[in-house]
């Protein structure tokens, strides 16, 4: 049997929702009915049963799901063996990150651990949320760092590690920018997005509706916040970003932030790795120093510029 398929399963059998098990997984839907109906057909029989109640474990559904939980769980203990036996010479930490935080908030304690412990060898790979979380999962990766978007299942383990606030930025400021009255107008402006699915495609689609508004449909869609700044800048329209994301771009006056018609959007960016009977020591002691770094990084922190008002 494919464990990824036993793990889905075991997603569907606590969700008792092939959409949320979905959602938890970032799968989509079909996916996850294509993958229990392939575990069914091996089987040959049915494991769930639909009824007025909900979705149901049938008998056999109820009698995988110890097994299941053995086969992955001796999996796990297997993959941490090797991983451990691969790693016993030096202390070796493989770091999964989004494009900006790589390139915008990791570079500096990184640099402060490797002067510090000059034994530590650093990895760092950027991928998307929902690829960096796989590769955790299939112990690929030794840490990753996301931002928030839903409940991690218990394989894993998370920690936050700084918050990060959306910013609405536009081109450089002109004589005539005017405050707009409510999030409303600001839907007839042009907007630039990353694509459905990815992390600050939600973050972007959350904070429309939490500023009482369905989000807008975005003009141009890109697979690179670096690249939607750029964008902005050349006058293309205007986005919601993380802070740091535009930070060099705002000093310099390349670009404008502007008032978001709503208190401060906030974005939880999480350090998140696997549960495991005992970390490997370079990672056990990466942990112990980004959280260090962490703390430094709230004690340091510096107050953003003062937003200008939206254009009308």
């Amino acid at each position: 049997m494919n464990p990824r398929f036993l793990r889905t399963f075991l997603h569907v059998a606590n969700c008792r929702s092939f959409t949320r098990a979905a959602r938890e997984l970032h799968l989509a839907q079909s996916s996850v009915s294509d993958q229990m109906q392939c575990l069914e057909d091996e089987l040959g029989t049915a494991l769930f049963l639909r009824s007025r109640q909900g979705l149901q474990l049938t008998a056999a559904g109820e009698a995988l799901v110890a097994p299941a939980q053995q086969v992955l769980a001796a999996l796990d203990a297997a993959r941490d063996g090797v991983a451990l036996a691969r790693r016993s010479l030096e202390q070796h930490v493989t770091i999964g990150a989004l494009e900006t935080i790589a390139s915008e908030l990791l570079p500096s304690p990184l640099a402060s651990l490797r002067r510090e412990h000059p034994e530590l060898r650093l990895r760092v790979e950027v991928a998307g949320s929902a690829d960096l979380l796989q590769r955790l999962r299939d112990g690929r990766i030794d840490v990753a760092f996301c931002f928030r978007r839903g409940a991690l299942d218990g394989q894993l383990l998370r920690r936050v590690y700084a918050t990060e606030p959306l910013i609405l930025i536009g081109p450089p400021a002109t004589e005539d920018a005017a405050a707009l009255p409510h999030p409303g107008a600001l839907a007839t402006m042009p907007f630039v997005a990353t694509e459905p699915g990815c992390v600050y495609r939600h973050l972007f689609d959350e904070a429309w509706r939490q500023a009482g508004s369905e989000p807008p449909r975005p003009v141009a869609e890109l697979g690179s916040i670096g690249a939607i700044v750029r964008l902005v800048e050349a006058g293309s329209g205007y986005a919601l970003v993380p802070r740091l994301a535009a930070s060099r771009k705002l000093e310099s006056g390349a670009l404008t932030q502007h008032r978001w018609p709503r208190h401060e959007t906030v974005a939880t960016l999480d350090m998140i790795w696997r549960r495991r009977r005992v970390q490997p020591p370079g990672l056990a002691l990466f942990l112990a120093l980004m959280s260090d770094a962490r703390n430094s990084l709230k004690r340091g922190g510096v107050r953003p510029p003062r937003a200008a008002p939206c254009p009308s």
